[in-house]
């Protein structure tokens, strides 16, 4: 039996989601479009391809004591030079992503992994591109920001092509999402070329 190359995390809904990507690959970050945007809660994991149906009854669980919470993106930050990112930061709903990324991750499930960074919730918007092009992604979404309420996550599994393709979504067991942001909304201009 071979193995699957997995990732869990939160999608960034639409329009934003899309708008991001091809801000993303208009930076000239050749994987944007292999990538759906997203904020991380597992990276790439390799697992045995039998391990799947465990993987998922795991996931169904933490979705199951999930509640839906707010999220924002707003500005951008970078990890520069320790890694070569740029990325929209995640203002609200940060604390949400890390109790979930240990939940996922917990040492008694089938997804436990060390991290080879400590946790840190954002949306790549360049990676392994020129130091011009990171200036430039940093720049132009220096104003963007994004909100929408966090209602799940979902299982992605990465194809021979480099592209991640949904499994599966999970939603959580909570059903009232916070009254401050009860819908998608979206300031601030980016600037395009």
């Amino acid at each position: 039996m071979g193995t699957v190359t997995i990732g869990v995390s939160i999608a960034v809904p639409e329009p934003h989601g899309s708008l991001l990507q091809e801000r993303r690959a208009g930076f000239g970050d050749a994987a944007a479009h292999g990538i759906p945007t997203h904020v991380t809660l597992l990276p790439p994991a390799e697992i045995a391809e039998g391990s799947l149906a465990a993987v998922e009854a795991h996931l169904s669980e933490v979705a199951a004591v999930g509640r839906p919470f707010p999220m924002r993106l707003c500005g951008t930050g970078t990890f520069r030079p320790l890694s070569p990112v740029v990325y929209v930061r995640v203002v609200q709903g940060a604390e949400d992503c890390a109790w979930l990324q240990a939940q996922v991750r917990d040492e008694a499930g089938p997804l436990a992994r060390e991290l080879q960074f400590p946790y840190h919730p954002h949306v790549t918007v360049a990676h392994g591109i020129d130091e011009a092009a990171m200036d430039r992604a940093f720049a132009e979404l220096a104003d963007y920001e994004a909100a929408w309420p966090c209602t799940g996550f979902a299982l992605y599994e990465q194809g021979a092509d480099g592209v991640w393709r949904k499994l599966r979504d999970y939603v959580f067991g909570g059903s009232v999402v916070p009254p401050q942001v009860g819908h998608v909304e979206q300031r601030g201009t980016i600037a395009s070329r």
